[in-house]
């Protein structure tokens, strides 16, 4: 499937991953000015987390499915990896690390909806599939890290 038959919903997903890219940018230019404690942090997260792994699931999702992903499919991916990454800002700029368990439950949600839409890709993707695994298992995996490290810092 090419960049031009994308469902509109992958499209608005990768939309909002460049917003968050271009938020993180923001949040680094005031990060010293007005002495934000975890501005840093939430920068590297909203340009990494909730921007780039964003557009990267948005844009590789449709092309390594073996079907077309449903509209209501990438709505719900959307959804929960949208407000998990909020749950998690908010609980960290606020010291509420429950807030940041929910968000990481809300963010496993979503990573295991992108990982069961590409089930059965075809051979001829294999590539592009071990990245969007790889990148699938990076996150997993760096979930409970943050987790912990809420709960140790609150």
């Amino acid at each position: 499937m090419s960049a031009l038959t994308r469902r509109p919903a992958s499209i608005v997903m990768m939309t909002i991953g460049v917003a968050c890219v271009i938020a993180g940018g923001l949040v680094a230019a005031v990060t010293d000015p007005l002495s934000l404690a975890v501005g840093s942090w939430a920068a590297a997260y909203l340009v990494l987390v909730a921007g780039v792994a964003q557009v990267a699931y948005g844009a590789l999702q449709q092309p390594l499915a073996p079907r077309p992903v449903s509209s209501g499919i990438i709505v719900a991916e959307t959804v929960f990896w949208n407000a998990g990454n909020a749950a998690v800002l908010a609980g960290t700029a606020a010291s509420l690390p429950f807030a940041v368990d929910a968000g990481g439950v809300l963010l496993v949600i979503a990573l295991i909806l992108f990982l069961l839409a590409v089930r059965g890709a075809a051979a001829a993707h294999r590539w592009w599939l071990w990245v969007y695994r790889a990148l699938t298992a990076i996150l997993l995996v760096s979930i409970p890290v943050g987790l912990t490290l809420a709960h140790l810092r609150a």
